[in-house]
């Protein structure tokens, strides 16, 4: 059966400022479809665009079409979640010749009871060079830094020196069913799990109303800002702020909504423009 030709099944490459978005993650490798590029994209992409969901406090909707995405996240420098960063990152893959699918995972973060939704945006991800099947998770906001190899044997992985494990295991319909584990400050955790159902852009649509919109989605409540290293890993939680580290060590401190547009522009690499600092450090938020 051949692949779909309908321009709602792709992802829009063909429309991608592609040298503006490589400056704007400062990759300078070759462009080919290739697995060592592949790498140079993902820890390029995860370690210079920041996870933020400001756009919604600030009462604007988070807008998926690929003009949006290369005005908001390249040319004013700002950050997204995962369906911005999933959509830019999958049209850079699709034009310059990369197999991209898209997946949807549930977010557990070792939550044990209740089945969240799925809303989680990630990539399935083929090169010409390799027959390799490679999962790319660029809009978590805390990695991997490298593409993980979709297979029964890759177990425990290292991307730098963050720790993950990918497990196999199955649904209630015995279909195949792969969680991603991930190592931190409460030791192993499940972090998401997610079936090989393919997405398109269309149901990343509909997951993204969902997340900007629902009072019950985390990120319609208050500041949540991510931005991960090679050696550390930052989070802003509405009044919390805490930095990760690969061995598993933590610091938490308050801070005032006041401070965030400079925590944002220090930490962060987020400068906002000074209307939308004065609104975001006003702390309206805290009151929804």
């Amino acid at each position: 059966m051949s692949k779909p030709t309908d321009p709602a099944y792709h992802w829009n490459g063909a429309e991608l400022d592609l040298d503006a978005y490589l400056a704007r993650i400062g990759f300078d490798g070759e462009r080919a479809p290739t697995v060592e590029t592949l790498r140079k994209l993902v820890r390029a992409h995860t370690t210079s665009i920041p996870f933020e969901n400001l756009e919604i406090l600030l009462d604007r909707p988070i807008l998926l079409d690929l003009k949006s995405l290369q005005d908001k996240l390249v040319r004013r420098r700002r950050g997204g979640y995962c369906y911005e960063q999933v959509g830019l990152f999958a049209a850079a893959l699709e034009r310059l010749g990369f197999g991209v699918t898209g997946l949807s995972a549930r977010v557990t973060m070792g939550a044990s009871e209740g089945v969240r939704p799925a809303t989680h945006a990630l990539l399935r991800v083929t090169t010409a060079d390799d027959d390799r099947v490679w999962l790319c998770d660029v809009g978590f906001g805390s990695g991997p830094l490298e593409p993980y190899e979709l297979s029964t044997e890759t177990g425990e992985f290292t991307a730098g020196e963050w720790r993950f494990r990918l497990e196999h295991t199955t649904d209630e319909l015995d279909g195949d069913l792969w969680v991603l584990h991930q190592f931190g400050r409460d030791g192993w955790i499940d972090r998401y799990t997610f079936p090989m159902t393919p997405q398109y852009r269309i149901d990343f649509a509909v997951g993204n109303h969902f997340v900007s919109t629902s009072p019950r989605s985390p990120f319609t409540t208050r500041p949540y800002v991510q931005r991960f290293l090679p050696d550390v890993h930052r989070v802003i939680d509405g009044v919390t702020m805490v930095t990760d580290r690969p061995d598993g060590t933590a610091e938490t401190r308050l801070i005032e909504p006041s401070d965030l547009p400079k925590i944002l522009s220090e930490e962060f690499d987020i400068d906002l423009t000074d209307a939308d600092a004065t609104a975001l450090a006003a702390g309206s938020w805290r009151t929804t």
